[in-house]
C-alpha cells in the first residue's frame, strides 16, 4: 500500500503574490477618493483615528465585493455609501458600548434650504471632529457631504438613497443645530511632562541607533502601518527600521493629539508630514501604530508639538 502524499497547499506564492498584486492596483485606482473618505468618516465617528479603521474596513469591504459585482459600478458613490454604512455599523456598535441611544429624527421632506450656503460651509469645515457627534446620524450625514466635501443636494439624495427635500431638510436642522451648539469645552489636560520612555525612543529614532530602539521592543510588540501592512512579534516588527533607514531627511518630534502623546513625524517640511502613536507596557514598546503612508490624517487633527 502506497504512502499517503501531503495535500497541496491551499495557497501557494504564485497566487499569494497575485492576491498582493491585485489588492495593490486596487488600493491604487481609490488612492484619490480616500483622503475624501476619510474626512466624512472622521467627522461621522467623531475621530481621525477611528475614521482611518472605517475607511480600511469599507475600502476591504468593497475589494471583496468588487469581485463578485456583473458590472463595474459609479466607484466614487457606490465606495461612499459603503463607507456610509461601515460608519453607522461603527456607531451601532458605539451605541452598545456606551449604552447610550443615538439621535435619530424623522427626515421630514421639504423644499427648504440652500446647500450652497457659503457661511455654512465654513463653519461646518472649522468644527472640530467631535462636534459632529452632536447631530442626529442624517444630519450629520448631510452636512458632512455638503458643507466639507461639498456634494450637491442630488449627490447626497443618491448616496444616501432619500429625496431632495428630505436632504434640504436634513441641511437646515443640521446646520442650525452645528451653529447654536454650546461653546466646545475646555481640551484635554496635557500631561506634566512627556514619557521618559517616548522621549528615549525619540532621541534613538533621530540618531538612527536601531539596535537601541529595537531593544526597547516587547516580544510580542504590534506593528500597523496604517493602509499598507500589520507585523506581529519582535522580529517581524524589526524589519519596519530596516525600511526606516532608507529614508532620509525626516526626523521625530514628541507631541500632543488631544491630550496623549504621540510622535510628529517631519520629512523636510516646517510642519509635520504624519504621526506616529505607541503604546508602551512597564518600558517596553508593545504597540506601534505608523500613519505613513495616510498623512492627510492630519488635515483632521491638531498635533501640539513640543
Amino acid at each position: 500500500m502506497s504512502e499517503p502524499q501531503p495535500a497541496a497547499p491551499l495557497l501557494d506564492e504564485a497566487a499569494f503574490a497575485r492576491m498582493r498584486e491585485e489588492r495593490i492596483r486596487f488600493l491604487e485606482m481609490v488612492a484619490d477618493v480616500r483622503a475624501e473618505l476619510h474626512r466624512y468618516c472622521a467627522r461621522m465617528v467623531g475621530s481621525a483615528a477611528d475614521g482611518e479603521d472605517i475607511v480600511q474596513d469599507a475600502l476591504a469591504r468593497a475589494y471583496y465585493e468588487l469581485a463578485g459585482l456583473r458590472e463595474a459600478p459609479a466607484m466614487r458613490a457606490w465606495l461612499f455609501r459603503i463607507a456610509h454604512n461601515r460608519a453607522l455599523d461603527w456607531l451601532r456598535r458605539y451605541e452598545v458600548r456606551m449604552g447610550e441611544p443615538l439621535e435619530e429624527e424623522d427626515v421630514i421632506e421639504s423644499d427648504s434650504g440652500d446647500p450652497e450656503d457659503a457661511l455654512a460651509r465654513k463653519q461646518a469645515v472649522q468644527a472640530a471632529l467631535s462636534r459632529f457627534m452632536e447631530l442626529a446620524p442624517a444630519q450629520r450625514s448631510c452636512v458632512i457631504l455638503a458643507d466639507v466635501l461639498e456634494h450637491s443636494a442630488e449627490e447626497i439624495a443618491e448616496l444616501l438613497e432619500l429625496t431632495v427635500p428630505a436632504v434640504k431638510a436634513a441641511l437646515v436642522r443640521g446646520r442650525e443645530r452645528l451653529r447654536n451648539l454650546p461653546a466646545a469645552t475646555a481640551p484635554p489636560v496635557a500631561p506634566a511632562a512627556f514619557s521618559p520612555e517616548l522621549l528615549r525612543y525619540i532621541d534613538l529614532f533621530n540618531a538612527r541607533d536601531w539596535d537601541a530602539v529595537r531593544a526597547m521592543l516587547a516580544d510580542d510588540v504590534r506593528l500597523d502601518l496604517v493602509a499598507r501592512t500589520k507585523s506581529a512579534g519582535k522580529r517581524q516588527v524589526s524589519v519596519y527600521y530596516t525600511n526606516y533607514d532608507k529614508y532620509s531627511g525626516w526626523r521625530m518630534a514628541p507631541a500632543l493629539l488631544d491630550g496623549r502623546e504621540v510622535i510628529a513625524a517631519y520629512r523636510g517640511q516646517e510642519q509635520p508630514a504624519y504621526y506616529i502613536e505607541l503604546q508602551w507596557d512597564a518600558g517596553q514598546l508593545k504597540a506601534i501604530r505608523d500613519y505613513f503612508f495616510v498623512p492627510y490624517i492630519l488635515r483632521d487633527v491638531k498635533l501640539s508639538v513640543a
